[in-house]
């Protein structure tokens, strides 16, 4: 059988005039897994697994794959669960004794993470303190940054319960990355003076005071106790499916290295030579003003409407085109307005469809979208044709235009 090659897609591009009911039956989850499965090549038949799922592959048992036919094929699987998620969701009636559990679960995590970060953090200024050490003041300040992001999405969390719909009509979700983008800026400023302290000392060539046995024992028992902690928070929130959960997971394991880099640093500058503590602080400075730029970058795009991913895509106008009596889908749009999606459908009816009907249609269509988990809001737009100039012109609002 002939490869089909990536520029076959797996929902149909040009209906036509064709009926909703077709369209629906004919990009459903069932019929479009069917027909991916039926027109694989033979190299990809001898990696399907049966017993997993009717479309599962395995692709240590294919031969002859390119890298890039393997990435296809990848994609067209991931679509495909994408697909079933969507389908999963709009046949739930809202949060079941599981999916509440679930969410318990997320919350206990992130509040054993804040506490266990307060806690840590005052042991790590005390063990600063008392081993005056550069590296383990870089360890500390990252530590610091990380409770005060997960201050920030803590407040988000629970802001987001509380909503004035007067004073706030689509609710405090951007409170997140504006704060992140305030605070990130301003830790990064600490650790760029942490930076300035380590060079200042590597300048200025004078070996610092050895600690005592007393400094040493304490230096010992705080930073390696803050590294066991953290490594088993990172083991328990790793693969939780909550992504503000494996933020703090993240900030776990990045937490292990800079306590390990800390120590050493400071331990190896203690007994061996002076340099390596300040050399520590250095790396450790530099981590933090990296990441943390990065992460101000991540949340100011996410602040300035960037265009949702063609997976994400994929998946909406999955969801649009099953929806019941849409002749044609003219445009699905989705883009960032803070942690979530704004998502903008444009969809052709019946022309002879009564308002009530049509209204209806929207609205639940509204609602669908709205119950992804990646959507804020979405805005559904009826229409009896395809063939108009788009509705927005973003280009006449720009300077000089």
């Amino acid at each position: 059988m002939a490869d089909p090659g990536p520029k076959s897609p797996l929902l149909t591009a040009n209906a036509g005039r064709r009926s909703w009911r077709s369209l629906r039956r004919r990009n459903s989850v069932d019929t479009l897994r069917s027909d991916f499965v039926a027109k694989l090549p033979e190299k990809i038949r001898s990696g399907l697994d049966v017993e997993s799922g009717p479309c599962d592959i395995d692709f240590t048992k294919t031969k002859g794959l390119s890298k890039g036919e393997k990435e296809y094929y990848e994609k067209q699987l991931e679509t495909l669960k994408s697909f079933e998620e969507v389908d999963t969701v709009m046949n739930s009636d809202g949060m079941d004794d599981e999916n509440l559990e679930e969410a318990a679960q997320h919350e206990r995590a992130m509040k054993i993470s804040n506490y266990a970060n307060i806690v840590l953090l005052a042991f790590k200024i005390y063990a600063t303190i008392k081993s005056g050490s550069i590296a383990i003041a870089a360890s500390t300040l990252d530590s610091l940054l990380d409770l005060m992001a997960g201050g920030i999405l803590w407040f988000t969390h629970l802001s987001m319960k509380k909503i004035n719909i007067y004073k706030y009509p689509i609710g405090k979700v951007r409170v997140q990355p504006v704060g992140i983008i305030i605070f990130a800026a301003i830790m990064a400023t600490l650790g760029f003076q942490v930076l300035v302290l380590a060079v200042e000392e590597l300048a200025e060539d004078e070996a610092t005071d050895k600690m005592n046995a007393s400094q040493l024992a304490w230096l010992y028992s705080i930073m390696l106790s803050a590294t066991v902690v953290k490594l088993a928070l990172w083991i328990y929130c790793r693969n939780s499916p909550n992504e503000i959960v494996r933020a703090y997971a993240k900030d776990h394991y990045f937490d292990v290295i800079t306590n390990v880099v800390g120590l050493a640093a400071a331990v190896l500058g203690d007994k061996f030579y002076w340099w390596i503590d300040p050399a520590g602080a250095i790396l450790l400075a530099l981590y933090t003003i990296t990441n943390w730029s990065g992460t101000v970058m991540e949340n100011a795009v996410s602040l300035v409407g960037q265009s949702a991913p063609p997976e994400f895509l994929q998946k909406l106008t999955y969801l649009v085109i099953r929806h019941p009596q849409v002749k044609r889908i003219d445009t699905v749009r989705a883009y960032t307005f803070g942690v979530l999606y704004f998502v903008e459908v444009d969809i052709e009816l019946p022309e002879e469809l009564p308002l009530k009907e049509a209204h209806e249609i929207g609205e639940t269509l509204q609602i669908k979208l709205e119950k992804l988990p990646e959507v804020e809001r979405a805005f559904v737009h009826l229409d009896f044709e395809c063939e108009h100039k788009p509705e927005h012109n973003v280009v006449s609002r720009l300077p000089n235009n």
